[in-house]
């Protein structure tokens, strides 16, 4: 059974040293490292990293499609790790909701937008009508309730991702979780995208979670986390009058404004990962680095 977690009731997220590991017959790829992380509720965080930087494995640990290799994830409380498959499963069902970069992932093509909304609405209490009226509202909170009778081929890209959003939103989960939910559109629709997910994390005050290598993304939410090596790097906090302009200024305007202060993340052992910008800005071309204190700030320098 799953267990409570002694985590704050302010985070619904915390990662405590998450290891995995893939194996073949011929090698073993490390892709979390004793990762460390918590998200507070109600947040809107990226999650972004390079191909390979670990930031896929850990979203499906959030949704409970994978387990740790060590460590352990809570989310809402519960410990992941210690749940049975039966209780994954309704945890899947009723506690995060999945946008994937594939509308093939998100929806069924011989369904309409509609209906595609109602199915995930199958196995909960309330009748036809009830779910018909639900899903029609979230199809008018995404701005897609129009296309409401049409099939996915008959959608664009865009449309078929406000719709996939909606179906994400069907069963009230507190998570929802989106995998390149911007990868596959335009520039344009992409901007579309990350408007949405502000206006539903203000709105429903839901904790969303998007996992990207789009740097973009970083000006439209609150916290950026970087994951490089299967650790996290470095984080951004968006800044509160860069947030107060934030509906004013145009997109190119973003583009030109400073948004976030930049952290580096340092470790339960104190130890703090250095991006290659970093290194080569200050000329640190060796593993081996001077480390002194001087007025009360630390020094690295080769």
């Amino acid at each position: 059974m799953s267990q409570e977690s002694n985590t704050t009731p302010d985070n619904i997220l915390v990662c405590d040293g998450l290891v995995k590991i893939y194996k073949t017959e011929d090698i073993e790829v490390m892709a979390l490292q004793g990762l460390d992380l918590e998200i507070g509720r109600g947040e809107l965080v990226a999650v972004i990293g390079k191909s390979g930087s670990g930031k896929s494995t850990l979203l499906n640990m959030i949704g409970g499609l994978e387990k740790p290799t060590a460590g352990r994830i809570y989310v809402d409380g519960n410990d992941l790790f210690a749940m049975e498959e039966s209780e994954l499963v309704r945890y899947r069902q009723t506690t995060v909701g999945f946008v994937w970069q594939n509308s093939g992932q998100n929806l069924f093509p011989y369904m309409t937008a509609v209906q595609n909304v109602e199915a995930p609405m199958f196995f909960m209490k309330g009748n036809k009508k009830e779910r018909r009226q639900k899903a029609m509202n979230l199809l008018k909170l995404t701005g897609i309730d129009h296309k409401a009778d049409s099939y996915p081929p008959q959608m664009s890209g865009g449309e078929q991702q406000r719709v996939a959003i909606a179906v994400a939103l069907a069963c009230d989960p507190k998570v929802l979780l989106a995998d390149e939910p911007t990868g596959a559109v335009d520039s344009k629709t992409s901007n579309m995208i990350q408007d949405l997910f502000r206006k539903l994390n203000e709105e429903l005050g839901i904790t969303i979670i998007i996992v990207t290598h789009d740097i973009s993304l970083a000006n439209k939410v609150s916290r950026v986390i970087m994951v490089s090596d299967g650790k996290i790097s470095t984080e951004k906090i968006m800044k509160d009058e860069y947030k107060k302009k934030l509906d004013e200024l145009s997109a190119e305007n973003l583009a030109q404004v400073e948004s976030h202060e930049e952290y580096s993340v340092m470790d339960k052992a104190h130890r703090v990962q250095l991006s290659e910008e970093l290194l080569e800005m200050a000329g640190i071309d060796s593993n081996k680095v001077k480390v002194e204190v001087k007025d009360g700030k630390i020094i690295i320098s080769k």
